[in-house]
């Protein structure tokens, strides 16, 4: 099952062991998807080329201490998804070549007393925890100082050493999905400097007091903040915005299968210090429960005005009030793709004065029907260089 390069394709074919003879040649392994159950010292010992090794999704519980000693070149191992409760050191010591380590989905409740990834001088992403996982230790990251991607399953993470993450330099991306409000606190206390994209995932910002647990964000260098799976209320998103305003570097706000409780009556009373930092702002499958029920937005009128990429994708929106538009000065990049507006509600929305600046506009997958309403209801848009308004409801071509 391996091809020309060498790349040897053997997942999903019930294989309970490695199978015997790899040679030097090999270069990448696949055997994902298995019910591998035990990591041999022998196994791999004459694979000295390989660059990828793949065994997620398999039984593996234990591996012998030498099992990965001879992989020097390896680049890629991905244990995720099998059944290890406890993580060696061991494991890595030899794997000086290693740029990518996936070990989400085990069992294991904490990394153990020191730091299993201090000879990993190379490693650029680490995927890390599962359900059980409840512990990070001081000491557990020492040895690593940049990462491109830090990824942290620690939905039940209840106990955190302050200062654990901040031997860490740099994080470029550092996902967290995490349920306690407090524990994400402390580790944001210590990312404030090295983070440059913070992604949260599946927290829930319920109460306005809550939200002052995170006020630590306001501190943080980050130049991007990914909300995903989130639950945001209406006494809650002004609070968010309050912080979010303060970040002294904050460039982007995206926001990605998030739930809104709420009608969008947002009392807010900080027009005046609006960041000015703030240009790009994404908001992707919103679920807002009581959607026909949502405010024409005014209260934001005024964060509007820097910013110069919107997105807004599968959110049911079936009109952006004029105001807002013209409001949207300095926009260059509008996708309100996958959304509900009709000939009516896109005449009203681009409205004389709405979006001057813009450059690309994207309606594709929406529900307009009348073509020559819609080059007339964009016919003022003189700077527009790309418009997409495929897979709408258009029955002719005049």
């Amino acid at each position: 099952s391996c091809d020309a390069s060498q790349l040897c394709n053997c997942s999903s074919m019930g294989l309970e062991f490695i199978p015997p003879g790899l040679t030097a040649k090999i270069t990448v392994l696949n055997l994902a998807h298995n019910r591998i159950k035990h990591i041999q010292s022998q196994d791999l010992q004459q694979a000295v080329n390989l660059r990828a090794l793949l065994l997620q999704s398999n039984e593996i519980s234990s591996i012998d201490e030498d099992s990965f000693q001879s992989l020097e070149r390896l680049e890629l191992l991905d244990l995720s998804n099998n059944s290890l409760s406890l993580l060696s050191p061991v494991w890595f010591g030899h794997l000086f070549s290693l740029q990518h380590l996936h070990l989400q989905g085990n069992s294991y409740r904490d990394l153990g007393q020191s730091s299993p990834f201090s000879s990993l001088r190379n490693l650029s992403s680490l995927h890390l925890g599962n359900p059980q996982f409840s512990m990070i230790r001081q000491g557990n990251f020492e040895g690593i100082e940049f990462l491109h991607e830090l990824w942290i399953d620690g939905s039940n993470l209840s106990q955190y050493e302050q200062g654990s993450l901040k031997s860490i330099k740099q994080i470029n991306h550092m996902i967290i999905n995490i349920r306690s409000i407090n524990t994400f606190s402390e580790i944001v206390r210590d990312l404030v400097h090295s983070v440059s994209w913070l992604e949260v995932r599946r927290i829930a910002f319920s109460s306005a007091a809550e939200m002052q647990v995170l006020r630590v964000m306001s501190s943080s260098f980050a130049k991007k903040i990914s909300f995903r799976q989130t639950l945001l209320r209406d006494a809650t998103v002004p609070e968010i915005v309050s912080i979010l305003e303060d970040m002294p570097k904050l460039v982007e706000l995206e926001l990605v299968d998030c739930r809104l409780l709420g009608t969008g009556q947002w009392k807010m009373e900080f027009q005046a210090k609006k960041s000015q930092t703030l240009r790009v702002f994404t908001i992707k499958k919103l679920s807002i429960e009581e959607f026909y029920l949502f405010t024409d937005l005014q209260a934001v009128e005024g964060l509007l005005s820097l910013f110069t990429r919107v997105t807004v994708q599968n959110t049911k929106v079936f009109l952006v009030p004029c105001k807002i538009s013209q409001h949207l000065q300095s926009l260059v990049y509008l996708d309100l793709s996958a959304n509900l507006l009709g000939d009516l509600s896109l005449e009203h929305s681009a409205c004389q004065g709405a979006w001057p600046s813009l450059q690309t506009l994207n309606l594709s997958q929406n529900s307009l029907s009348d073509l020559e309403m819609t080059s007339k209801s964009l016919s003022h848009l003189g700077n527009l260089v790309v418009l997409d308004i495929s897979l709408n409801n258009f029955g002719e071509i005049p």
